[in-house]
């Protein structure tokens, strides 16, 4: 039997995401055998093509501003003058991973409000380690003769992290963005719990009126989307590692 290429698959997996998106009632009957005492198959408090394009900005906002800091971090405590800053700087951005993001939302509520605000902070937080991380060993991993060429070349220091360091570290700066992006689309549900409008809404909707449609549906939209997110920057990943 012929295997389809994973190409097939993903465009496969992204037409059905995107129909299901725009023609939920097309999937009712495949749905209804999980509902109970005629509950309804598909969530109806809400569009899941406007839920599913906010839990996307949410995630997206809180990986780009967790990338400008973890790599403008990594970039000063791997200079000279800030090399004596690197274990406060990994200090900092493992707060994220030590303290989990549903105690980051109960620690931001009483701060700053329900709604998108608190969930940005949380995944902001559990974004900052993976990219700090991959962008401190792309930065560190730069061979010490291409170094001493662009020396050689009469390069600046400003030159040298420009035109080589971070050119050559950028492979391993979007898989740290892969990670956090993949990691945050999944936690990102835990913020309907304060207001944000994510897919979580749809998985709580179900878990309160026992309906299993309702939890498998918002469960399987998140996991698609993972998926597809994990291979749109894997291939990003390769091209640029092929290209440098």
């Amino acid at each position: 039997m012929t295997r389809l290429p994973a190409r097939l698959w993903r465009l496969a997996l992204f037409a059905l995401l995107l129909t299901f998106l725009i023609r939920p009632g097309l999937f009712a009957p495949l749905l209804q055998p999980l509902t109970r005492n005629g509950a309804p198959a598909i969530y109806d408090k809400g569009d899941l093509l406007s839920l599913t394009l906010s839990h996307l900005k949410i995630t997206g906002l809180a990986t780009l501003a967790a990338a400008l800091l973890a790599v403008s971090m990594a970039i000063f405590v791997t200079r000279r003058a800030g090399a004596d800053f690197l274990p406060l700087s990994r200090s900092i951005v493992n707060v994220g991973q030590t303290f989990p993001p549903v105690a980051v939302l109960a620690l931001a509520v009483p701060a700053i409000g329900f709604g998108e605000a608190p969930t940005l902070v949380a995944l902001f937080l559990y974004g900052l380690l993976p990219i700090f991380e991959t962008t401190i060993a792309g930065l560190t991993g730069v061979s010490g003769p291409v170094l001493e060429a662009a020396r050689g070349v009469g390069m600046t220091p400003w030159q040298r992290l420009l035109r080589v360091e971070l050119p050559l570290a950028l492979p391993l700066v979007v898989a740290g963005v892969r990670l956090s992006a993949v990691i945050g689309l999944g936690t990102a549900t835990i913020g309907s719990t304060v207001g944000a409008r994510t897919l979580g809404e749809v998985v709580i909707a179900g878990l309160l009126s026992d309906n299993l449609a309702f939890v498998v549906q918002g469960g399987a939209i998140v996991g698609a989307l993972a998926i597809l997110l994990h291979d749109a920057l894997s291939w990003l990943e390769t091209r640029l590692a092929r290209v440098i």
